[in-house]
């Protein structure tokens, strides 16, 4: 009897075959629903702007970067933040830095930033003109402490530097803060701007420069003496150099400088309100000679007129009420010019 050969094919069990489609299923769902999760803390945490400073410290890791991100709610989810990185391979790139980040920023831009190293940066700006106090209180208002600034402004902290070799002991800071605009993060002191503004100074003061003063019978403070009096007198570069030349007369022939900005500086140290008839050691209207220190800080024409004074013979200047600067060679002319062309400022 010969039998049919026969193949069998293995049947699996229906219920398998559910269970199999349903695992299938719930791993496509779970995975769509991740996927949409993980985009979703890709997104702004809210549309506020407002800017927060995050300092990343050097050696800083991944985790710890992402968790203080979540913690300052500038990210939705520290494992999306690490998730998105090591998708893209920059892991690795975080950059250490002081940043200014948002809520309105989603994960890739924020991670852009850190990797990019576009750290934030302000500018502490010390203005031309500017007396030690009214440096002291802008620094104040950036941010920084009393006590940091106070310590900052302390001339000891800065023995030796170059800027500094012709000043006086005991004497401050006063005329030697150049005015310039200096980048500020949140890891900046005030003694590094403080520095910064001294290297500046210390750069505009040139051998040659300091040659200049010499043959004019000055000593480098003095120079920056006459240059913060000329600073406060008169804005314009081409006035500056003709008043440099009046006082400079003034000295070499023993007149009193008759300065207002001296008199009133004077009176602010002492508390006073400012006035031309305050009685001081900077009363130039009193006494002969230079003032006993800077009254400002200067800027590089002033220190360019008092090397460089113009080439005239004047004695007397006066600014007008358009503000052009009238000068004259007598009493008289100077009268003429005052009763002329300062009838408004002159009469304050």
């Amino acid at each position: 009897m010969k039998y049919a050969n026969r193949t069998y094919k293995r049947r699996w069990p229906k219920r398998l075959i559910i269970i199999g489609l349903v695992s299938i299923a719930l791993i496509v769902a779970a995975t769509v629903a991740v996927r949409h999760v993980y985009n979703e803390n890709l997104k702004p945490v809210s549309s506020s702007q407002e800017l927060q400073t995050v300092v990343v410290e050097e050696g800083a890791t991944a985790d710890e970067i992402a968790q203080q991100l979540e913690e300052r709610r500038l990210i939705r989810s520290a494992w999306a933040f690490k998730l998105y990185i090591s998708s893209k391979e920059v892991r690795n790139a975080l950059q250490a830095g002081t940043y200014e980040l948002s809520p309105s920023q989603g994960i890739p831009e924020i991670v852009a930033q850190l990797t990019h190293g576009k750290i934030a940066t302000n500018l502490v700006t010390i203005l031309p003109g500017q007396r030690i106090d009214q440096v002291r209180t802008r620094l104040i208002q950036e941010g920084f402490s009393e006590k940091t600034v106070d310590e900052a402004l302390d001339p000891a902290q800065y023995a030796g530097h170059p800027s500094l070799v012709d000043k006086p002991e005991g004497a401050s800071l006063e005329g030697y803060l150049y005015p310039e605009s200096y980048q500020k993060t949140g890891n900046t002191s005030a003694g590094t701007i403080i520095a910064a503004s001294l290297d500046q100074m210390d750069k505009q003061l040139t051998p040659d420069l300091r040659s200049a003063f010499a043959s004019r019978g000055l000593s480098t403070y003095q120079a920056i003496i006459l240059a913060s009096i000329v600073e406060k007198e008169v804005s314009k570069e081409e006035d500056r150099k003709q008043v440099a030349q009046v006082f400079l007369k003034r000295l070499q022939i023993g007149m009193r400088l008759q300065s207002d900005a001296t008199t009133s500086y004077g009176a602010v140290l002492d508390g006073q309100e400012a006035s031309s008839g305050y009685s001081s050691p900077y009363n130039t209207y009193q006494n002969v000679g230079l003032p006993p220190t800077p009254i400002s800080n200067v800027s590089a024409s002033s220190l360019r007129a008092v090397a460089a004074p113009a080439n005239t013979d004047w004695l007397y200047f006066v600014s007008g009420d358009d503000g052009t600067t009238h000068f004259s060679k007598t009493l008289a002319e100077q009268e003429a010019n005052i009763r002329q062309y300062c009838k408004e400022l002159c009469a304050q």
